[in-house]
């Protein structure tokens, strides 16, 4: 992955200006195919899965399949939406090939996406790296559905395979003194707290950050966390969230490490996937993904027993009990 964002990063410097070295399709679109295989191009119908960077041409990010923990995937329309869309190109490029894509911006947005709020520029700008082409052939669908299906099997295992390692790696490059449960629960208190840690069906309020293993910040309650992270939401209220512990209302690393902090206490977690989003992933998280998260907590509540029962936030940090 480190190679292919650096031929990226080289080819967007040389073919900064004046559009050189691209050449031009159809609907005003301008390729770049920086590493052009033999194997067959892509059809229609056929499924893809790719490492796709999107930014605009002053080098904003906007989305990250890398950041992102894992490829896009998706199936290659049997008809273009449009002439000159970023599809167009695909059409050009095969299993193994990289290529730089750029889109007219204003074409783009009046036809197919809204604007993002603050945009300059004249063109978005796709950083491609086609991973896997699965063709569709004369294929039965059951059949392509199947070679699909035997596909993201085979990507989960080697991702499922390589989870201890990037835990162990994460722990020493960032080194943690942490302590492992008997569930598999890594924790590191870094501020100890005072009073008694809470017991089950008391409330929780904590401050929190979760991060994926390459430092990415994915939620946060702290509003200057996700404003510095780029991942401000103004309808999120950015403040301490209420969690009753010990009754399976959030991911399991988060249940468990929750009953090991008294109050004022700042810890991290680093949490594998089976005590957080399991083979499933959930939205921006893939299959087999270890989180940490950095968390403080800010008071412990004791239930009222006449008191209604709480609603758990379900959040991308602390996705409710499966």
């Amino acid at each position: 992955m480190k190679k292919n964002l650096i031929v990226f990063a080289v080819a967007a410097i040389g073919l900064a200006s004046c559009n050189g070295g691209f050449k031009q399709g159809d609907g005003g679109l301008l390729y770049n195919i920086v590493d052009d295989k033999t194997t067959p191009v892509i059809k229609g119908g056929d499924f893809i899965s790719a490492n796709i960077i999107t930014k605009t041409d002053g080098d904003s990010v906007l989305y990250s399949s890398y950041d992102a923990g894992k490829p896009v995937a998706f199936p290659m329309p049997a008809k273009l939406p449009y002439k000159g869309d970023v599809y167009s190109a695909l059409l050009m490029m095969s299993e193994g090939d990289s290529a730089v894509i750029k889109i007219n911006a204003d074409s783009l947005f009046k036809k197919n996406l809204p604007k993002p709020p603050g945009f300059k520029g004249k063109y978005i700008i796709y950083e491609v790296k086609i991973n896997k082409v699965i063709q569709k052939g004369t294929l039965t669908d059951q059949l392509f559905a199947a070679k699909i299906d035997d596909y993201f099997k085979g990507e989960a295992a080697k991702v499922k395979g390589l989870e201890a390692g990037k835990i162990s790696k994460y722990i020493a490059d960032n080194k943690l003194n942490v302590t492992k449960t008997d569930s598999g629960l890594y924790y590191q208190i870094t501020t100890p707290g005072t009073g008694a840690v809470p017991n089950k069906g008391d409330t929780v309020v904590v401050n929190y950050t979760g991060r994926f293993l390459n430092g990415k910040v994915f939620d946060t309650s702290n509003k200057e966390t996700a404003q510095k992270a780029k991942i401000f939401n103004p309808m999120q209220p950015y403040q301490p969230i209420h969690i009753p512990v010990g009754v399976g209302g959030v991911i399991a690393g988060w249940d468990q490490g929750l009953q090991l902090l008294n109050k004022g206490a700042k810890a991290t977690f680093v949490i594998p996937s089976k005590l957080a989003y399991g083979e499933r992933g959930m939205q921006a998280i893939g299959p087999y993904t270890p989180l940490t998260f950095e968390v403080e907590i800010i008071n412990i509540i004791h239930p009222n027993p006449n008191a209604p029962k709480p609603v758990v936030p379900v959040l991308p940090g602390q996705p409710a009990a499966k």
